[in-house]
């Protein structure tokens, strides 16, 4: 009698992310549905595979950085599903969580605040290591070392501590500790905002030679179009908690479709002093996420506004080439 192995088959992707949901109370009351609720991220769809980078990008408080945590789950889902190799972790706990979380990691922007002034790099980096074991204890202190030399960080740096460093080998530091535990997955949120320009370019080749060796996904929120162009393979747009396009970095850049999106890349300089920009600017304020207009969430801000668009949500469709848009001005159906 032969016996039959059986191989469950690779996932496309290693991280799905549908109709992704993160709201916050902001008033209470025994009637739940008298709840006011601000909607930080209000159903977020995107994939990503291995070794590959999705970039985000869009206004501050469009909730980049809370879609950023809740897929990590530092944040409790309210809705939607997070299928990373396969598997839904949207509402996994203790254990459970605890056994997949080396897997994914963040970097966080304040390069500052981020690391404890306490401890010395050495510790900072391997704190977690320790608390996985990620390597045998008598490996532990080469370990550490090894992965500090790969972030371009020395190794008489490892009895040091943060206050002794510029902003950028602070940086280095936190890439190293999230590096550390070996992930697939790092969350990136606006990893170089706090830094140079010069030291902004080591950093970010420094994240392209890491993805290149070791096949790392990244997730990269940015205010800086620049560097989203330079360091993605697709983007996705935010506006006040949705994602209002999505796609490949060519296309979306050659040829934005959504209102909201071509008012972003018109904002960005041309080092070119006989190219005259025609900058698109957006009137009004940005609406309250506790209280979003009805239809379009952009339709008080966009000058091609229609009388569908007050009434009616438009649906996030696929028109060619996995380009993505949610917008009246295109067939809905």
């Amino acid at each position: 009698m032969s016996e039959e192995i059986l191989t469950a088959e690779k996932p496309e992707y290693l991280l799905q992310v549908k109709n992704l949901k993160k709201y916050f109370p902001l008033k209470k009351s025994f009637l739940s549905k008298n709840q006011t609720y601000l909607r930080a991220v209000d159903g977020i769809s995107f994939n990503l595979k291995q070794g590959k980078t999705v970039g985000i990008v869009g206004e501050s408080g469009c909730g980049k950085t809370t879609m950023g945590r809740t897929v990590l789950r530092l944040y409790d889902v309210t809705g939607g599903e997070i299928l990373f190799e396969g598997q839904d972790i949207a509402n996994l706990k203790g254990e459970a969580l605890r056994k997949i979380r080396p897997n994914f990691q963040m970097i966080f922007q304040d390069p500052y605040s981020s690391l404890s002034p306490r401890m010395p790099v050495g510790e900072i980096i391997g704190e977690a290591v320790r608390v996985h074991n990620i390597v045998p204890k008598s490996d532990y202190k080469d370990y550490i070392i090894d992965v500090m030399k790969k972030c371009g960080l020395q190794p008489h740096y490892f009895e040091r501590y943060p206050h002794e460093f510029s902003g950028g080998q602070r940086q280095r530091i936190c890439i190293a500790k999230a590096l550390a535990l070996k992930p697939k997955l790092v969350i990136c949120d606006e990893p170089v905002s706090a830094l140079d320009v010069s030291i902004q370019a080591q950093v970010i080749n420094l994240f392209k030679d890491l993805q290149e060796r070791d096949n790392l996904a990244y997730v990269f929120i940015s205010h800086d179009l620049s560097v989203v162009e330079h360091i993605s393979d697709e983007v996705g747009v935010m506006y006040l908690g949705n994602m209002v396009e999505f796609g490949s970095k060519k296309d979306l850049f050659d040829h934005p479709m959504h209102p909201y999106t071509q008012a972003l890349f018109s904002a960005v300089p041309v080092p070119d002093p006989d190219v005259k920009m025609k900058r698109i600017i957006l009137q009004g304020d940005i609406p309250s996420p506790a209280n979003p207009p009805a239809g379009c969430k952009f339709h008080t801000r966009c000058s091609r506004c229609m009388d569908i668009c007050k009434e009616v949500e438009p649906q996030f469709r696929d028109y060619g080439n996995g380009h993505c848009v949610a917008c009246h001005l295109y067939p809905q159906e």
